[in-house]
């Protein structure tokens, strides 16, 4: 008989944003347009804001990001959005109207601040994670979920494909980039 007790948990996979900003760079992303926010700030924006080849736009309001982005892609550059969920439904219109309706290859990475760990979105217990990829489906906008290093070779080809079909995508950061 075992007497040391309860084992306890194991941490959750991980993810690691070098990783996630790899397969970015893969890509050939050359601007990244965010407001800063708590889920990727350490993992991904701190590191964005040192890089040589990834230029950082630093915007007031998320829905100021698609306009911007438009703009860079008709100049022949491609951006990425960095946006948390909370940003993603303040800048809806915006996202209908140029992302969606005038089918621009907008690239919307969306941090799920609070998801928990191996919890679907869908069956998160925080409101506004659980109604997103619902949102998404109704818009018509492809998404991916990123929550640990395995699924980060998603993300260059769902950038890729965002591109040659001039459509949006999101790509779900579940896990906490370290």
């Amino acid at each position: 008989m075992d007497d040391a007790g309860p084992k306890p948990a194991a941490p959750p996979p991980a993810l690691h944003g070098e990783k996630i900003l790899a397969a970015v760079r893969a890509a050939k992303i050359d601007y990244v347009l965010s407001v800063p926010d708590l889920h990727t700030s350490l993992g991904l924006l701190k590191p964005i804001a040192g890089a040589d080849d990834l230029k950082l736009i630093r915007v007031c309001k998320e829905d100021e990001t698609l306009g911007i982005a438009a703009g860079l892609q008709y100049g022949d550059k491609r951006s990425l959005i960095l946006i948390q969920y909370t940003g993603f439904m303040y800048a809806s219109n915006a996202i209908r109207a140029v992302a969606v309706e005038h089918k621009q290859p907008m690239v919307m990475m969306i941090g799920l601040l609070g998801k928990e760990p191996g919890v679907a979105p869908q069956q998160s217990k925080r409101y506004g994670v659980r109604i997103l990829e619902p949102l998404l489906d109704v818009m018509g906008i492809r998404r991916i979920l990123i929550e640990t290093d395995a699924d980060v070779p998603l993300i260059a080809p769902a950038i890729e494909e965002a591109y040659a079909t001039s459509r949006p995508v999101a790509i779900l950061i579940g896990g906490k980039p370290a």
